[in-house]
């Protein structure tokens, strides 16, 4: 190939290939000889371009090798006939450096002529030999000579004398200056994809590779994905689990589970066990009340509104604390007082709850009240007493005034609600000073343990029949089935709007009003006389002045206060019996 330089050959490839290789311009000296040698492979040659020293001789692994020497006066004038081909000798970079090489002829010196165009135009979409990039590829880039060569004039290169080739310096050997010929520009150097370094010619870098920093973007972001996943998905375990092990929050121990004999807990522990629930059915209707343990013989005292509906062919089931069922009789019932007593029989272990002195209690003293409120056994509530001697009517549903009660009660802040009546109302030490019997509602006109309309539950007004009457009406109960009530023989005008219990006109069915022979008539008593104090105690009303009665026993001695014609008189009289209901 006609380029103004030696052209070295290297391995063939295909024409595309060689025409991607580009070429150097031409030399501007005119007098550079060139001199073309077709190789004798059955495909078309390959143009490989090298620069190298003058006068050096260069082996070019697996081609035919051309030498030209461009001084050569006859390779100027002397056209001549174009010479055989020869048979290239092969040397690889095995072989020793010393070994022969056939003489090639020399060809005559051609006129110059422009640089060579490739024969078919490049195919982006060919397929690369041997592994060169392809054309998506930035193309190899050509090196130049590290520092600029001055021109110096072309000098006639010696005749080369046939003998044994030059060795080849290795590849990465450094490149020393060519020296420009005569008239030209300093040499190119071209890249050989196969070779290394030929006559002197360094190996150009291999192309710098493709910058990873797009994947490592890209790498960075997947990872940043990839990890917000998991640190949300953990944060959401954590939110709604608390952590990632097992949360253990702080807590006291055990310590000392043991409470003072005084206190709620203490009292409420040792009367328990002495507490029963009772549910009674009978005569069309049921109930619920409460009740506790008198003996050991399985006596029980509750109101007698809670066994009421028992009393002929009814049923009386008894519930211990412990859960333990049984079924009771009525022993002793009473209307006036509002108690009756039942009894379980065939139960073991029972344990019966102290009694105490209502007489000794005081206002502002702690209580606790035990019950079933709305068959909620076993309920604990404390509270004090707030007054006593409360004049309490309670029942008249009967109309006949048979079924009313008169309690000079306990009255109690303690919360008793329907299901409490008959249970024990406890001082300080667990001992029973009352029996709640009674609370009073708001917007309720009638007193009882719900029994009336209109009274949802306690508002802090309950009301407890004193332990001394009682243990009195208990007593007679159990031995006789009956109880004594204590009266003073007159018959009360219950009309009387004036301040005190007047004595009546007349009596029941047109009687006497004041008994003959009685309490009463044998004090001094006469009709129209109104009583104002009994024992010194203020009575406003005739229901008041029954209640004073009734707290005392048969036989108990009493000093009335009374106004008559305008002038106070006392009266002392011994009180009466009559057999209640």
């Amino acid at each position: 190939m006609n380029d103004g330089k030696p052209n070295w050959w290297s391995r063939p490839s295909t024409a595309p290939e060689a025409a991607k290789i580009p070429s150097p311009p031409p030399a501007d000296g005119g007098d550079d000889g060139d001199g073309d040698f077709p190789l004798p492979a059955p495909q078309p040659p390959v143009e490989a371009e090298a620069v190298i020293e003058a006068g050096a001789e260069a082996v070019v692994d697996g081609g035919a090798a051309e030498i030209s020497d461009a001084s050569r006066p006859e390779a100027e004038s002397a056209p001549g006939p174009e010479p055989e081909p020869v048979p290239a000798v092969l040397l690889t970079k095995e072989q020793p450096a010393d070994a022969p090489v056939a003489d090639a002829p020399q060809a005559p010196a051609a006129p110059a002529q422009p640089a060579p165009q490739p024969l078919h135009a490049p195919d982006e979409y060919r397929t690369p030999p041997y592994g060169e990039p392809g054309p998506w590829a930035p193309a190899p880039p050509v090196q130049h000579p590290a520092a600029p060569v001055p021109p110096q004039a072309q000098a006639p290169a010696p005749p080369q004398a046939p003998g044994p080739v030059a060795p080849v310096p290795p590849p990465q050997a450094a490149v020393p200056p060519v020296p420009p010929q005569q008239g030209g520009t300093a040499p190119w150097m071209q890249y050989d994809p196969w070779g290394g370094a030929v006559g002197g010619v360094g190996v150009l870098p291999a192309p710098a590779k493709k910058s990873r920093k797009g994947l490592a973007l890209a790498g960075a972001l997947v990872f940043a994905l990839v990890t917000g996943v998991i640190g949300g998905g953990i944060g959401a375990y954590v939110e709604r689990n608390g952590g990632l092990t097992t949360v253990e929050l702080p807590q006291a121990d055990g310590g000392d589970t043991d409470r003072a004999p005084e206190s709620v807990a203490g009292i409420a522990a040792s009367a328990l066990p002495g507490v029963v629930t009772l549910h009674v059915s009978g005569g069309g209707s049921s109930g619920t009340g409460t009740g506790f343990v008198l003996d050991t013989k399985g006596h029980i005292l509750t109101n007698n509104h809670v066994v009421d509906a028992a009393e002929s062919s009814g049923d009386i089931t008894v519930t211990f604390s412990s859960g333990e069922t049984a079924r009771a009789k009525i022993v002793g019932k009473d209307t006036g007082y509002d108690l009756a007593v039942v009894q379980v029989t065939g139960v073991s272990g029972l344990r019966p709850l102290p009694l105490g002195n209502s007489d000794n209690v005081r206002v502002g003293d702690p209580v606790v009240a035990i019950g079933a409120p709305f068959d909620l056994s076993n309920t604990v509530t404390s509270g004090i007493i707030s007054a006593k001697e409360r004049p309490i009517t309670a029942g008249g549903e009967k109309g006949d005034g048979t079924d009313i009660s008169y309690v000079d009660a306990l009255q109690t802040d303690a919360p008793i609600n329907p299901g409490n009546s008959g249970g024990p109302l406890l001082d300080s030490k667990g001992r029973v000073i009352g029996i709640n019997s009674a609370i009073r509602a708001a917007g309720g006109s009638g007193d009882g343990d719900g029994g009336g309309a209109g009274q949802p539950g306690s508002i802090g007004l309950g009301f407890a029949i004193p332990i001394n009457q009682g243990k009195r009406v208990a007593e007679e109960l159990i031995n006789t089935g009956k109880a004594t009530h204590p009266v003073i023989g007159v018959s009360l005008d219950m009309q009387f709007n004036g301040d005190g219990a007047r004595v009546g006109e007349k009596g029941k069915d047109g009687a006497a009003s004041v008994t003959p022979g009685g309490p009463a008539a044998s004090a001094g008593l006469r009709p129209g006389d109104v009583i104002t104090k009994v024992d010194g105690q203020r009575v406003h009303n005739g229901e008041e002045l029954i209640v004073k009665i009734r707290a005392h026993r048969p036989g108990d001695k009493l000093k009335l206060t009374l106004t008559r014609g305008g002038k106070e008189l006392t009266k002392t009289l011994t009180l009466g019996s009559s057999q209640g209901t």
